[in-house]
């Protein structure tokens, strides 16, 4: 089974984690039942950039995005070569070493 590894985050997972899944999920899903915090606002439908991640390694594993979520992605903050929408972002059959970004482009968390 394919491994997620989460990097330290300030507020969502300091400590950082990693654990396994099957493949299939969303990283968004997956990060989810493991205790992570991600942001979905729009309830993982690819409306919003809330659940923004950096794919930094295994990212080649992953479905490619389609134009719904590069169309979105174009309005994440801080976007790079590596980001993917959390919701959209299927895990294949190789480890996943994920970044969370500083900041989304929500101004106030419902949490």
């Amino acid at each position: 089974m394919p491994r997620l590894i989460f990097l330290p985050h300030e507020e969502i997972c300091p400590e950082g984690d990693a654990f396994e899944v099957e493949p299939g999920i969303s990283i968004c899903d997956a990060a989810l039942r493991h205790g992570i915090e991600i942001e979905h606002a729009c309830e993982k439908s690819c409306a919003c950039t809330t659940c923004h991640v950096y794919v930094r390694e295994g990212g080649e594993s992953l479905p490619p995005s389609d134009d719904d979520e590069d169309d979105m992605l174009d309005k994440a903050w801080g976007l790079d070569p590596d980001s993917r929408l959390s919701c959209q972002a299927i895990v294949g059959d190789q480890d996943l070493v994920i970044e969370i970004p500083k900041y989304t482009i929500n101004l106030v968390s419902e949490k």
